[in-house]
């Protein structure tokens, strides 16, 4: 038997509250969290009995009767299935949909955001390869309950067969468009792609409903079409496993929730040795992880790393909100054996009630200033995670 754990926190807002019991018996799709304010349901994404329930999840011991059924959400309006079957942001913090899709956005823009910025992921582009003509038919769901005007789905030129799998979708439809977005990171910041399709620049800490637009990531587009269509709660992910493995960059389609980094990196056949930490995302943005993470509606990818170079000289960390923050770029510089002697934001970086925000994604400044500045406190090499100076 196989022990899994499911966070109780997957979500923008406070961690749900179990409405099940230690040993009871539950069915993958039922519904085993509540959330006590913003947050969104929270289902069981397997079969078998609650052995345990923490701070942080509950634990589930896998019975042996698996399969691909599922308790189905009960039948209701478009959007009150999206609520009941716990939908979230598939690609970023884990916003609750149903919230999001509240607004009515009626002479405005819908727009699926397909950018697939982060190096190595490759799941979105390979569901759109695949499963066009379903993300067509969400986007229809999604633009009926927000009253858009129009629907765009922004992606990059160079992902040539997923293009050409939209643009067979849409042909037949007067108001969902494809568009594309520059190859550039981070194309997939939902105010660059404001910026890029609408042509409306938002200020730092503005939403998209300020431009009277709402973005939404391909993979939650699939999410609303299965709740809508299948009555299919969001118990299932779609992630890459990619970097030192045996097999190369690999996709996975619909893994349960819950599952460990290892079954997957073990699916892959294994580690490629030597290798370094396991990273949770994308390699610009992602977390340090270790095996037993568990997948959540929100993870991109497990990314096994090469270990780490040692650097015994003194380093400076430019700070950037389109990569790793501060916290994770003073423990990648601590991992290489360095010492962190100055930090830096990028000059971009302006402060928006109480959080650092780059006050124009995409565009990178020169850094010169910040440069000189760093080196004067005793920087003998600069650490920094995307900036493109």
């Amino acid at each position: 038997m196989v022990n899994i754990q499911i966070p109780l926190k997957q979500h923008v807002g406070a961690p749900c509250e179990a409405v099940v019991s230690i040993g009871e018996q539950v069915k993958r799709g039922q519904l085993i969290a509540k959330p006590t304010g913003l947050g969104a349901n929270i289902h069981a994404s397997i079969n078998g009995e609650v052995v345990n329930i923490n701070a942080t999840g509950i634990v589930i011991n896998m019975s042996g009767d698996q399969n691909q059924d599922f308790v189905p959400i009960k039948a209701a309006t478009p959007i009150e299935m999206v609520e009941e079957a716990g939908i979230v942001g598939a690609g970023g913090a884990g916003f609750p949909t149903h919230v999001k899709l509240a607004s009515s956005i009626k002479g405005g823009y819908l727009i699926a955001n397909a950018a697939e910025c982060e190096p190595l992921l490759a799941h979105n582009i390979r569901l759109i390869e695949e499963e066009a003509d379903r993300l067509v038919e969400g986007l229809k769901i999604m633009q009926e309950i927000t009253q858009a005007s129009e629907v765009y789905i922004a992606i990059k030129r160079k992902y040539k067969r997923a293009v050409s799998s939209l643009e067979a979708a849409v042909k037949n439809e007067s108001n969902i468009h494809v568009k594309f977005l520059s190859d550039m990171y981070p194309a997939g910041d939902e105010r660059v792609v404001v910026r890029e399709l609408v042509g409306v620049t938002l200020e730092p800490g503005q939403l998209p409903i300020e431009a009277n637009t709402i973005v939404s990531n391909i993979e939650t587009v699939k999410h609303v079409a299965e709740a809508v269509l299948l009555r299919k709660p969001f118990i299932d992910k779609d992630l890459t496993v990619s970097g030192r493995v045996v097999k190369g960059t690999q996709v996975f389609k619909d893994i349960p929730i819950g599952t460990p980094a290892v079954t997957l990196i073990d699916a892959t056949g294994g580690y490629i040795e030597p290798h370094g930490e396991i990273v949770l995302g994308g390699p610009f943005t992602g977390a340090s992880g270790t095996e037993m993470s568990p997948v959540t509606k929100t993870t991109g990818g497990f990314i096994v790393a090469m270990p780490y170079p040692q650097e015994k000289r003194n380093i400076g960390i430019l700070i950037c909100e389109c990569g790793g923050g501060e916290d994770r770029l003073t423990e990648i510089a601590h991992n290489m054996g360095a010492k962190v002697v100055a930090a830096e934001r990028c000059k971009r970086m302006v402060e928006v009630n109480g959080r650092y925000r780059c006050d124009l994604p995409g565009i990178c400044p020169g850094q010169a200033e910040k440069v000189l500045k760093m080196k004067k406190a005793g920087a003998e090499v600069i650490l920094t995670g995307t900036c493109q100076d």
